[in-house]
């Protein structure tokens, strides 16, 4: 298993992590994919759900596995349960029993990311971080119950105003190659209707690429869910794009956008860990959702890098794929930030050792004009 730094939390993560929501067997059954889990080396496990039984089974197989300390826990704050169901709220009446109620069942007096729960309306967001919500936030984590702050969203215009948000450390958010192409919303259902398929065609929209650059820019880390697009993906019938993708190959999407982690994956059987986690020794060619895409029946990604890595290898040592993700992210500023700079210049070969030779626009499934944009970049970072 390969780790992570999330953003500036100094957590070290498992690109691979835990989506707990689908945990709903018996006591049994969850310790098998706990343990199977810890096994394969994952570390980091997503709780939003506010449920009694999944919130014990998982919280008594940790401690019966002495796992607690190992593990990040993503717990949520603003998802409750009340009359035997789920509602998300921002009173207080409900929200501090649901969480000491998560504390309890997992046997712990803290939460590594206490996360501020699913806010997918700009107006929601500006109210809760000027209101009663965010005190109870800083009060937390000024007691140590809760470690770093986080926030879980689904729109690309509230993760920014997030990032931007010296109080939040890090974002759960939802990373597909067809989610990158959807406009922002404050309805997630608009982004399994026909929006979805039209998107497909429309490309990739500004509102993902500046988010990612900001969290690349600010050190917000993102942590990862919809990775799958809740399955619709692995089946050409249901995928916008007309195509079927495997697990691996959505993994190795998220994993490559900037500022991500790592991506939540569900579990409901042992066998589901060891498929998300044959991605670490998946191959090239397994990991490849390029070609993929490239030869779907709908998708608008010509000419946009991907960050694929079919360009390589470069004779001049330059690694391409690293290069354009800079040069996308200095884009999105008037200036290009010093840290961008640096780990640009980093890299020791840069767009500046380009000799023209353009064999990695030969490799490029997208048709990307690679040497124009080396020539760019050489010029955009002075070297």
């Amino acid at each position: 298993m390969r780790y992570r730094e999330l953003g500036k939390t100094g957590l070290q993560v498992s690109e691979i992590g835990f989506g707990g929501e689908w945990m709903d067997g018996t006591p049994e059954a969850t310790r098998a994919v706990v343990e199977r889990a810890h096994d394969a080396g994952i570390n980091i496990l997503d709780v939003w759900m506010p449920d009694p039984v999944r919130r014990s089974n998982l919280g008594d197989a940790l401690r019966d596995l002495d796992l607690r300390e190992s593990w990040v826990i993503q717990g949520h704050l603003g998802s409750t349960w009340q009359g035997e169901q789920y509602v998300r709220t921002r009173d207080l009446v409900h929200v501090k029993p649901a969480f000491e109620d998560l504390l309890a069942r997992f046997h712990t007096d803290y939460m590594d990311l206490g996360m501020i729960h699913y806010v997918d309306q700009v107006a929601e967001f500006e109210q809760i971080m000027a209101g009663p919500f965010i005190e109870y936030v800083r009060e937390l984590q000024g007691s140590a119950t809760m470690r770093h702050v986080g926030m879980s969203t689904h729109n690309p215009q509230v993760a920014k105003l997030a990032a931007a948000e010296p109080a939040i450390e890090m974002i759960l958010f939802s990373v597909n190659p067809a989610f990158d192409m959807m406009p922002a919303t404050e309805n997630l259902d608009d982004l399994f209707g026909e929006a979805g398929e039209q998107s497909a065609v429309d490309g990739m929209t500004p509102e993902r690429a500046e988010l990612y650059a900001l969290c690349e820019q600010t050190g917000t880390g993102i942590t990862v869910m919809k990775g799958y697009m809740g399955g619709r993906l692995f089946d050409a019938k249901t995928s916008p794009f007309g195509v079927a993708l495997t697990p691996v190959q959505c993994l190795e999407y998220a994993l490559t956008r900037p500022a991500v982690a790592s991506v939540m994956v569900g579990f409901t059987t042992p066998e589901h860990v060891d498929e998300a986690v044959a991605y670490e020794t998946a191959s090239a060619d397994e990991r490849d959702y390029a070609r993929v895409l490239a030869g779907a029946p709908r998708h608008a990604y010509v000419g946009q890098c991907t960050y694929c890595g079919h360009c390589a290898p470069c004779p001049s040592g330059i690694d391409i794929a690293t290069v354009n993700k800079f040069y996308d992210l200095a884009t999105m500023y008037d200036e290009v930030p010093d840290s961008l700079r640096e780990h640009y210049r980093a890299l020791g070969a840069t767009a500046a050792s380009c000799v023209d030779c353009r064999a990695c626009e030969n490799r490029c499934p997208f048709g990307v004009k690679i040497a124009d944009k080396m020539a760019r970049a050489a010029e955009l970072f002075g070297c």
